[in-house]
């Protein structure tokens, strides 16, 4: 080749870097970067996705499938996203659209499960007649009662039966209003005697003329929780067992706060049973006795009848004017003493007489009424276990050895002092010393950090964009930065190459400084091949720079001219 054609060679073209890094790769490589890129930008959107992604939260819990289905409905009319949790207990909507669409549906009376109280009664239609109007007084009065009775911690849901009689000043008897109420718990909950009195109470003085006995309150389960109407027991007395109860639990702490200070905390175990008598005994009795000592009976009443016929001067002589003459006047004192009966005068004699005297004396008479109150304690049993007292010997061993008969003798009459000992109605005090066995305790061994409920939590959220983020840096590291770094590689010199470089491609001798040169061997014909190879190593030697050009023109997919 001539110096001409080599400088035009030489000559730099105007192409695109880019361009000219994709055509220096290789194919595989190109597959390589494409696929890499391609990777990066999926993981892109992901990220781009998932941070636009809406925060969700329950807009309802717990809807009816009536319910439900009108709410999914109504949310589709009005383009609200929506999702259910898993199971269907609950409807999610996004964060930011949640009072919004509550007040929404609200609006249109959703959900239908919400109880309605008197507000019904501000949507009264024209012509409304008089049973429709009483018809929603008594749908907002239970309404306004089912609230009411809803806000108690231990009630999920009630319903309310009011039965309102159409009072008529007609009859003479008027039927009295009666209510039923159903309650459901919520679950593990129970409802006590004085809490289902309280309900009662509430609907009763809700509605006029109502009787507390009228209202009955009943479960889920259909058990009546309220008194039966006609007061008959139902099984036993709640109130009875808790009294029992309370008085038992008072003893046994009274032991346990004697003994164990002599024993130590939990080296006594105590059991107190009482026997109370419930029953209800009222007795009358009247008792007659006479008079009796030396002090005067009491009179409570006296009658006396005096009956006589006094003897009267018979007129005796000539009848006439002499013998007919009126008696002369008295001459005897006002106070002087009576003349004795059946005596009418000096020379008088006695006639007939009577005289009765009754006195009624007061007879002793006692009236003793006895009413025993109720829960009376009959007997108490109170068993005590003491354990075997902990000693340490020179050796330091620990040992138990039984408490002396002595100091038993002491703590039994510690709690027969205690709990109010009664030999007379049958109490009985039973202390016992043996050795308690050891509970087999466990050691509950705390797990790795990574088996934490919190840190497993926290991995589970991490896991996704942590994962996003190292499978992207892989992307980059393995297949995207290769390819751009051998993008950004420059192409060789298109100057003179380096005589050293040169020699070294041309000249394979030269790469073995020590190694002695081979022989030549006999006159063998060479091949096509090997003479091809001879003449470029030649041409090499001679015009170095020619044979740069042409390996540039190889490089770069340009033909050599």
């Amino acid at each position: 080749m001539s110096n001409t054609v080599a400088e035009m060679e030489l000559q730099p073209v105007s192409r695109n870097a880019f361009g000219a890094g994709l055509a220096r790769m290789e194919p595989a490589q190109k597959m390589k970067l494409g696929i890499g890129a391609l990777a990066l930008l999926a993981l892109a959107l992901a990220f781009f996705f998932m941070g636009r992604q809406p925060e969700w939260r329950v807009l309802y819990t717990g809807l009816s499938d009536k319910d439900g289905g009108a709410i999914v409905a109504q949310l589709t009319q009005m383009n609200v996203p929506y999702k259910h949790t898993e199971g269907g207990g609950a409807l999610m909507v996004p964060a930011d659209r949640v009072h919004d669409t509550r007040l929404r549906l609200a609006s249109q009376g959703l959900p239908k499960g919400t109880v309605n109280g008197f507000e019904l009664m501000e949507a009264n239609r024209f012509g409304m007649t008089q049973f429709q109007e009483r018809i929603t007084f008594q749908r907002g009065l239970e309404g306004e009662l089912t609230r009411s009775i809803q806000s108690l911690s231990s009630v999920q849901a009630a319903r309310i039966h009011l039965a309102l009689p159409n009072q008529n000043g007609f009859f003479r008897e008027q039927q009295k209003p009666s209510a039923s109420v159903l309650l459901t718990l919520h679950p593990g909950r129970t409802l006590d005697k004085a809490q289902v009195a309280g309900i009662v109470h509430l609907v009763a003085s809700s509605v006029p003329e109502m009787n507390p006995k009228a209202v009955s309150v009943v479960d889920d389960a259909g058990s009546l929780l309220s008194a039966s109407p006609d007061g008959a027991a139902q099984g036993a007395d709640t109130q009875k067992l808790q009294y029992s109860q309370q008085i038992e639990q008072m003893y046994t702490r009274r032991i346990l706060d004697m003994i164990e200070p002599l024993v130590g905390p939990g080296n006594v175990k105590a059991q107190v049973s009482a026997d109370v008598d419930f029953s209800m005994v009222e007795s009358t009795s009247e008792q007659h006795r006479p008079n009796q000592g030396a002090e005067a009976g009491a009179v409570r009443s006296q009658q006396i009848v005096e009956d006589g016929t006094p003897a009267v001067a018979q007129p005796a002589g000539v009848p006439g004017a002499v013998t007919n003459q009126p008696p002369a006047q008295g001459t005897a004192p006002i106070n002087a003493p009576a003349a004795p009966l059946g005596v009418a005068g000096n020379g008088d004699k006695a006639g007939n007489a009577r005289r009765e005297s009754v006195i009624n004396y007061e007879v002793d008479r006692t009236v003793k009424v006895v009413r025993e109150s109720s829960g009376t304690v009959r007997r108490l049993s109170a068993a005590v276990v003491v354990n075997h007292r902990t000693v340490v010997d020179r050796n330091g061993k620990e040992t138990t050895v039984a408490i002396p008969p002595e100091q038993l003798e002491q703590m039994s009459a510690l709690v027969r002092e205690t709990i109010g000992f009664n030999r007379e109605r049958g109490d009985s005090v039973n202390l016992m010393n043996a050795v308690f066995t050891a509970p087999k305790t466990t050691e509950v061994q705390e797990g790795a950090w990574w088996q934490q409920a919190d840190n497993q939590e926290l991995m589970s959220t991490l896991a996704w964009p942590l994962g996003m983020l190292g499978l992207g840096a892989l992307i980059l590291l393995g297949m995207v930065r290769p390819g751009l770094k051998l993008m950004k590689t420059s192409p060789p010199a298109l100057g003179k190459p380096e005589p050293q470089q040169l020699s070294a491609v041309v000249d394979e001798a030269n790469e073995r400084p020590g190694l002695p040169m081979p022989e030549p061997a006999a006159a063998v014909p060479m091949t096509a091949h090997e003479t091809r190879l001879a003449n470029a190593k030649q041409l090499a030697l001679q015009d170095p720079v020619a044979v740069a050009n042409i390996v540039k023109g190889w490089v770069s997919g340009e033909a050599a001219t």
